[in-house]
């Protein structure tokens, strides 16, 4: 404690340790790990949910619509122009 001036990790820092813990306790008993590493860092990330990151059903039903469409063309052509 002397070496960093008496810091002490907040309530929330021991808390997600804990969590962790507990996760990587229960992935283990699920025998979900095989014998690799797990390593968490500490990256935070800003989430974006704007209108064009957000993808709802009917958004992917529709871009999928003109990728169906050349997928058929091209099955077409490939099938009558052989």
């Amino acid at each position: 404690m002397w070496l960093t001036g008496r810091l002490a990790p907040e309530y929330k820092t021991i808390a997600i340790r804990n969590v962790c813990r507990r996760f990587v306790m229960l992935c283990r008993e699920l025998k979900l790990f095989s014998q690799a590493l797990v390593a968490i860092d500490g990256s935070k990330f800003k989430a974006v949910n704007t209108r064009d990151h957000n993808f709802t059903e009917g958004k992917v039903d529709k871009r999928h619509v003109p990728w169906r469409r050349a997928e058929e063309d091209q099955v077409w052509w490939a099938t009558t122009y052989r």
